[in-house]
């Protein structure tokens, strides 16, 4: 049997597995370090060498991480973009990237708005005017390293983005070009924002795939497949997360979600992934991460594509007490130097949970907390803790029933055995490497939502069409093409639009080999 690994890159450490099947076979963990490459690549290299000779029979690598949103956070090492708005006279009250901090404007060097778009039914509103689009092209030309292209209702009728696109690479652009339909849902705005910042990062992604891949050829590995975790709790190739690096931003957090289902069989159910600076808490939905409903901010940008339902808190294992505060401050890997019970000066969440839960870590010393902050106000900081916990799952549930909490992540054995809102307190085996192996054992998948008027196509044909769009894209993605399975179909009626207006969304899933 094959072998697959895994990595996750968290904010105080970068796990990795090995698994065969779904047997463990080897795990590790390093620092995550500030230039997040630097550890993934520690990561890779260490569990490829516990492995020895068995390292021949890796088929695949999956790695879930954050490089696109720390990017687009520090706004370092970006894109130079123009972004094209095809939607004048309608369209033109609210430039692009109006909002946006400057600090990420500033790589939006061109933005234009061109006459064209389509009614949310489908019909042209103005012939694109495809002159301006080829004087955008000569003008942007040796300029930019991608572009963004927004039409009104593409997610309806994408033909006007396609245009442009086809125009821009007759008139010799040769850079990444991204289409809104692709990326994100109805609204224009947080379409258009989201394609933007997918094309700022493009070069993130291709850098980092170009340095994996001369690893694995230093290690003798080069055949191993490749595949990226996504934001839904699936994977992807790498050739498909090339083009749309925008879905991996949250894939870490997803990773943790998947993998709690993958570790207990459990469907449905609350799981909070305990790290070593925050506790991300969010839904396990038929096996998969509960998607978010609302408006996602990135970086103070709106967007719209797909994202998972997380709440998260600033309590992790390094989180610092002071006083009567907990966090938002972490010692975060630095744990074993600044933590009080390891002779630090910081006193830590992991400080008092080992303390009032009588747990121990390796060359741990809670005995000197002790004596400087007694049991009484370690007990008060501890309970103030439970109840950030219990509130946080007190917000992520849908009904007023207890539900089935999940408890991974490395911080996990903080967490107390009883929680308020919880039927039961479920801390799976490897619960500590429950983001790598939600990452290892997933399945390909591919979301795609768009807009109909059942008036104009029958709701039979809409679902027909989508699926069929959905399935060749999972083929791109990597999944393979008789194993795709129909995951979710969600019909969501539009009530602002006439025509019977419905937001239609599928979801597919297939394995990898």
């Amino acid at each position: 049997m094959k072998i697959r690994v895994g990595i996750d890159i968290g904010s105080t450490h970068t796990d990795a597995v090995a698994l065969e099947g779904k047997n463990l076979i080897a795990a590790d963990k390093v620092m995550t370090t500030k230039n997040l490459t630097d550890g993934l690549l520690n990561a890779i290299t260490k569990i490829i060498e516990k492995l020895g000779e068995r390292k021949n029979e890796i088929n695949a690598l999956m790695i879930g991480t954050t490089h696109g949103l720390n990017a687009i956070h520090q706004a370092k090492g970006l894109n130079r973009v123009a972004t094209v708005r095809i939607g004048l006279p309608a369209g033109e009250g609210v430039p692009p990237t109006f909002d946006w901090p400057e600090n990420l404007s500033r790589f939006v060097l061109y933005r234009y708005m061109v006459r064209g778009g389509h009614e949310y039914t489908g019909e042209e509103i103005v012939p694109l005017d495809e002159d301006k689009v080829k004087n955008i092209a000569d003008e942007v030309k040796g300029k930019v390293d991608a572009i963004a292209i927004t039409s009104i209702f593409s997610v309806v009728n994408a033909e006007h983005e396609l245009r442009v696109r086809d125009i821009l690479r007759e008139r010799g652009i040769d850079v990444p070009i991204v289409l809104s339909h692709e990326i994100g849902g109805i609204g224009l705005l947080e379409r258009e924002n989201s394609t933007i910042l997918n094309a700022l990062i493009l070069n993130i992604f291709d850098d980092l795939i170009h340095k994996i891949r001369q690893l694995l050829s230093k290690l003798g590995i080069e055949q191993v497949k490749l595949f990226f975790a996504q934001n839904d709790g699936t994977v992807a190739s790498e050739d498909f997360i090339k083009q749309y690096p925008i879905f991996t931003v949250a894939g870490p957090v997803s990773n943790s979600i998947r993998g709690a289902h993958l570790l207990t069989g459990i469907k449905n159910a609350i799981v909070m992934d305990v790290g070593g600076t925050t506790t991300n808490v969010g839904v396990l939905h038929e096996g998969y991460p509960r998607e978010s409903s609302s408006i996602v901010e990135i970086a103070q940008i709106r967007t719209n594509f797909r994202m998972p339902d997380i709440y998260t808190m600033p309590l992790g294992g390094g989180t610092i007490i002071d006083k009567d505060t907990i966090g938002p401050e972490s010692v975060g890997y630095a744990l074993f130097e600044k933590g009080m019970s390891w002779g630090g000066d910081k006193l830590t969440a992991t400080d008092v949970a080992m303390v009032v839960k009588g747990f121990l870590i390796e060359n741990a010393n809670p005995k000197s907390v002790i004596e400087k902050f007694g049991l009484e106000y370690l007990n008060h900081i501890y309970n103030k803790m439970k109840i950030m916990w219990e509130n946080a799952i007190d917000l992520m549930k849908s009904s007023k029933d207890d539900v089935t909490v999940i408890i991974v992540g490395g911080g996990s054995i903080m967490v107390p055995d009883k929680l308020q809102g919880a039927s039961e307190i479920i801390r799976p085996e490897n619960a500590q490497y429950a983001n790598a192996i939600g990452a290892t054992l997933t399945k390909v998948g591919v979301t795609i939502e768009r807009t109909f008027s059942y008036d104009q196509t029958p709701r039979e044909l809409a679902i027909k069409n989508l699926t069929d769009e959905a399935r060749k894209l999972a083929i791109r993605a990597g999944a393979l093409d008789g194993t795709i399975e129909i995951r979710e179909i969600e019909e969501l009626q539009i009530p602002y639009l006439p025509g019977n207006s419905i937001k239609l969304k599928v979801k597919v899933v297939g394995e990898l080999f």
